[in-house]
């Protein structure tokens, strides 16, 4: 490509090659050296990571530093714009807690947040937790934020200094601001108080990085002590721990991405065993929050395929209690559900737009909260307190800034608490937002979130930023970005394609991008990109397509489908190697996994599904656009292996002349760089890459 001009030779690796057969089908894998044997240990300490593959990695690095070298000043431009759009002394508004109210905070400078406390009317702020202080040293740090007791006296906060997401505990004297000698490692990152503020409970990692068990901990006792309160010995179910906002009961919430269990803990006895609510059965899902003397379940049993809300008693909360509170309408999905003492309220999403509807219990008056733009995000934070008839959400589109409300649930006044400020400016009239519709090569229609200038041409001839993720059900918000002005300012289209395998369109959107189904997925963004250029959005010469983690694999599918469609590819922390990630029931996300994409080790049809698209499978002979793949050296989510290998064998196979680029931080996981800065730097580097390709430097 005539914009990637002199340079030096790609590193090229070394071939050893390894042949695995499974259901009669061999394959053989050149670079599979790339996978460390002793991946587990590294993760905690990235010294021990096998030379050899270090100094490949570095190699990497140094070829992506000279093809980027000339967007340097682009990069330093782009974070200062970024950087300046950021309000860097900004403060949440404090949410009301007991006598308390509590918040986070930066400060002009900082990377990481501030946890604060004032009295409950407004005073003076006192910090709890100086993220900034607790980071001092450290190449990567991520607070898994602080959990305040319920007497006020104590809190849990957690910390990951690796990037591999095995968070270390500590217990803080909330007055003093000092930590106890309490330390409890390898843990998920959060804990549930007891009712009384002397004990917790927590999830503990096991060495394949999974959430296997519960324990419970009193402060001042030795680890070691800690009774061990649940096990889940099926290496397929992920595990949280959590607590009522009444804190009368602890739950612990076993599920992979099809199926839930609850097993509940009564506050009244610590000691007890937790009781099962109602046994998981494939396929069922459900949720539970607590309303005083009943619990309500938001669930799919049955044929609720978009859900539904039932109660049970406290005393006897069995699914043969289990009563419909909320029927099931085709079509409107039910995505989650909270209560407070006299109101039942859940967010939900109709035609792929999300409100908030509020029931009074009492009465069954129901009222919803929605708004009128074409494609915007809706947030429900509830409250922290039960007794409240006061809940907050937040609201914004793709040109509107962030709004935090407080809303009243009886008299139905919203209030507004605070507005985004972009401290540069921003005029909300000067960009355009529309919701566009795709249709995809089986007639289905395919929702289209679009951000441009309102100066933009819309006659083909401006780049555009693609995104897209499909997977788990999660959807992509049509929300406010102060990055993505960048973009827009300079005459790109930024582009969400809400692809199947989220539940943009309801829970059979995301049945329908999954499994057996997956390559809808990637169709569809193909046929997102065909009707922007069909419409005169962009023309194929100009669409950078981006996605990470899954919406990595995404981008490693449509690379190998229409290379031709693309001028550029941006692929984040990309899961790209799935066949022989889904081997591989030693890697921690593998078993849960199943549900998603299938079984390859027990069945040859699913073996047959995932072969026909994985992307690193099916690299071939042809002239892939440029690609820049970024990865985290500790990420236990998607391993560095997998881009690693997918960049040496597109840079084999590719028949053109375009770079193909790999970025491996070697001091983050899955995320990134852990600060708000860090995080602004590594944005503007990858839109440094896309403004380049699209030649708008």
């Amino acid at each position: 490509m005539s914009i990637f001009k002199n340079l030096p030779a790609a590193p090229v690796a070394e071939k050893k090659p390894v042949t695995d057969t499974r259901h009669g089908i061999s394959r053989t894998d050149d670079y599979a050296w790339f996978r460390a044997d002793n991946w587990q240990a590294m993760f905690k300490d990235p010294t021990l990571l096998d030379p050899a593959i270090r100094s490949h990695l570095e190699a990497e690095n140094t070829y992506m530093e000279a093809a980027l070298s000339d967007t340097k000043p682009l990069q330093e431009k782009l974070f200062e714009e970024m950087k300046g759009r950021i309000k860097q002394d900004d403060s949440s508004v404090p949410m009301k807690d007991g006598p308390y109210a509590y918040g986070t905070l930066f400060v002009t400078g900082g990377e990481q947040p501030h946890y604060f406390r004032t009295p409950r009317d407004g005073g003076e702020k006192q910090v709890l937790l100086d993220g900034d202080k607790e980071a001092e040293g450290k190449d990567y740090f991520r607070l898994a934020g602080i959990d305040n007791s319920s007497d006020h006296t104590h809190g849990i906060w957690g910390y990951d200094d690796k990037g591999s997401e095995y968070f270390t505990l500590r217990v803080r004297n909330l007055a003093t601001s000092e930590d106890l000698d309490d330390v409890i490692e390898n843990t998920g990152g959060g804990g549930a108080w007891a009712p009384d503020g002397k004990s917790f409970f927590y999830t503990l990692q096991d060495e394949n990085h999974r959430p296997s068990k519960v324990f419970h901990h009193i402060i001042g006792q030795p680890q070691s002590t800690d009774r061990l309160v649940y096990e889940e010995k099926d290496p397929g179910f992920f595990m949280g721990v959590g607590g009522s906002l009444l804190e009368d009961w602890i739950f612990i919430d076993i599920h992979d991405h099809e199926t839930s269990e609850y097993r509940l803990l009564s506050t009244a006895d610590l000691t007890a065993e937790p009781v099962i609510v109602a046994k998981r059965e494939e396929g069922v899902e459900y949720s539970m929050t607590e309303g005083g003397d009943v619990f309500y379940i938001l669930t799919n049993d049955g044929d609720a395929k978009d859900f539904k809300i039932m109660e049970a008693p406290v005393t006897a909360p069995g699914k043969e209690n289990w009563k419909e509170v909320v029927p099931h309408e085709p079509g409107r999905l039910i995505l989650s559900h909270l209560a407070h003492a006299r109101h039942l309220l859940w967010l939900e999403r109709r035609d792929g737009l999300p409100r908030i509807v509020i029931r009074d219990r009492a009465t069954g008056e129901e009222h919803a909260i929605a708004f009128a733009e074409e494609a915007y995000s809706l947030g429900l934070q509830g409250a922290a307190e039960y007794d409240t008839d006061t809940i907050r959400f937040s609201y914004s589109s793709m040109t509107t800034p962030s709004q935090l409300f407080d809303y009243n649930m009886v008299t139905r006044e919203r209030v507004l608490l605070k507005t985004q400020e972009v401290p540069s400016g921003h005029t909300i009239d000067d960009y355009v937002t529309r919701r566009v519709m795709a249709t995809s090569h089986d007639g289905a229609l395919v929702p289209v979130s679009l951000l441009y200038h309102k100066d933009t041409k819309l006659d083909g001839s401006a780049p555009c930023l693609l995104y897209g993720y499909g997977a788990y059900g999660i959807s992509i918000p049509a929300s406010f970005s102060t990055n993505n002005l960048s973009l827009a300012d300079r005459g790109f289209v930024y582009a969400i394609a809400h692809i199947r395998g989220g539940k943009d369109k309801g829970f059979e959107w995301y049945e329908t991008g999954k499994m057996e189904h997956k390559q809808n997925t990637f169709k569809d963004f193909i046929a997102a990109a065909d009707h922007l250029v069909k419409e005169g959005f962009t023309s194929y010469d100009k669409i950078i397509a981006e996605g990470g983690s899954a919406g990595g694999m995404l981008m490693g599918a449509v690379a190998n489908m229409a290379p031709e469609k693309f001028a550029g590819i941006i692929a984040a922390v990309p899961f790209v190697d799935v066949l022989t990630t889904m081997l591989d029931d030693t890697l921690p996300l593998t078993p849960p996994e199943w549900p998603e994409w299938g079984n390859p080790i027990d069945s040859e049809e699913e073996y047959s599904w995932i072969a026909a698209y994985s992307p690193y499978d099916n690299v071939g002979a042809k002239a892939y656009p440029p690609l820049l793949a970024i990865s985290g050296l500790t990420d236990p989510r998607v391993t560095y292996w997998e881009p690693t290998k997918w960049v040496a064998k597109l840079r084999e196979y590719s028949t053109g002349d375009a770079p193909i680029l790999l970025k491996t931080n070697m001091a983050a996981g899955h995320g990134g760089k852990s600060g708000r800065f860090q995080r602004l730097e590594e944005i503007a580097f990858e839109y440094s890459f896309a403004i380049k390709v699209a030649g708008k430097m």
